[in-house]
């Protein structure tokens, strides 16, 4: 398919909605964005057509947080534009049309630095549409063990808004998303700046009280980041951060559902409290996903990479998960017994309008053409092409 085709036609394939799967569709999109969608056939006189017979169309994946992917690490001091294309390109493969590319705790400078880099690809042409904007995760976020996860400790501090607005400005003023921790000095009047000005703001990597995580909600906190995850290993059975968080139900969480990070019953049980329409999944990937198992060192850090996922054995902790978006899809599924259409919607819609997207994230007249044709086989989605502002950027064949 040529990027210069203004009509495409994709026909004989199941559309996958958040109201169910409307078989035998047609999908027409002109010059990029989605012109029709139903049952049956359509005409389109002139079109390109795609036949995706005995296969799914699904919006792309939206994935608000991931650190890296192959090799590629999104707070790289020395990441350059061809990174970010390298990186793009293998995440369009396992169906991610659109990211939030993750940084994470680090001294201004560095912070600095790596916003300014990751703003140039809002300008490249061939992969700027995949990245809206970006997901500061700390440094504003607890120091204690355990609740910092393999944040370094040194460079987490307290919420400074003339700091964050440095970062914003390097940015251009594209961090849709910062996690936080509640319960540290600032936090909450932190929070209702960065509401007022757009900002998304997640509670993570924190020890937050029921009221604290109230107060921050009532700030404008409207999201958990990885609930479970950056959390002690050993928690007060009655007064720890994930109660209140699951009760609110002004919180959406995000969970990564690898298998790892949380187990099958937590995910159950999240899923069951929070309900489809306040879950969200995320990768949480990082640069060592798709690499070999084994050592590697990472932001001054001895990582070990399994074929699952990430360990710091230094705190024994969890660094990140090394599973795409789309096998947490998988998962979801496999867990908890949800729809395929319920678990696409977690990594489409739901991600979508949590930060603010609008433009993506279902198939629907005057959306944005942003699909992924793929199977189920045995449980596991196999994506088969990706298609990007209606220009096809991946087919396995």
């Amino acid at each position: 398919m040529s990027s210069e085709n203004k009509l495409l036609k994709i026909y004989n394939g199941q559309v996958v909605t958040p109201h169910g799967i409307i078989k035998n569709a047609t999908v027409i999109v002109r010059s990029g964005i989605i012109e029709a969608v139903a049952e049956g056939d359509l005409d389109a006189p002139g079109a390109t057509e795609l036949d995706a017979k005995g296969k799914y169309i699904a919006p792309g994946l939206i994935d608000i947080q991931i650190n890296g992917f192959l090799g590629i690490d999104f707070s790289d001091q020395d990441l350059t534009n061809n990174d970010l294309r390298k990186a793009t390109k293998a995440l369009w493969k396992v169906g991610v049309t659109t990211f939030l590319p993750t940084v994470i705790t680090n001294d201004q400078r560095n912070l600095k630095k790596s916003f300014s880099i990751l703003a140039g690809a809002l300008d490249d042409e061939e992969i700027g549409l995949s990245i809206p904007g970006f997901h500061l995760e700390g440094p504003y976020i607890s120091p204690v063990q355990g609740y910092r996860g393999a944040h370094l400790e040194k460079y987490i501090r307290q919420p400074d808004w003339n700091e964050f607005s440095e970062l914003q400005k390097a940015a251009r003023g594209r961090i849709k998303l910062i996690t936080i921790a509640p319960e540290v000095n600032g936090a909450i009047s932190f929070t209702r700046k960065c509401t007022e000005a757009g900002v998304v703001v997640s509670l993570g990597h924190h020890n937050g009280s029921a009221e604290i995580i109230k107060q921050a909600a009532d700030a404008g906190a409207s999201m958990s980041t990885h609930l479970g995850n950056g959390c002690a290993n050993l928690i007060d059975r009655h007064e720890n951060p994930l109660w209140a968080q699951l009760a609110d139900d002004r919180i959406t969480v995000t969970i990564i559902a690898d298998g790892f990070h949380l187990n099958k019953e937590e995910v159950q049980c999240f899923y069951k409290m929070k309900g489809l329409g306040r879950t969200i999944l995320v990768s949480d990937a990082l640069d060592l996903a798709g690499l070999p198992p084994g050592e590697y060192i990472r932001v001054e850090r001895v990582v070990v990479l399994t074929p699952d996922v990430v360990k710091y054995p230094a705190e024994n902790v969890l660094a990140g998960a090394a599973s795409p978006l789309v096998s947490c899809v998988s998962n979801m599924m496999k867990f908890t017994d949800c729809s395929l259409e319920n678990a696409i919607q977690m990594a489409t819609t739901n991600p979508a309008g949590a930060v603010g997207l609008d433009d993506i994230g279902v198939i629907k007249q005057g959306k944005r053409a942003d699909l992924i044709l793929f199977t189920v086989e045995e449980g596991r989605i196999e994506i088969q092409k990706t298609i990007l502002a209606g220009k096809e950027v991946y087919s396995n064949n």
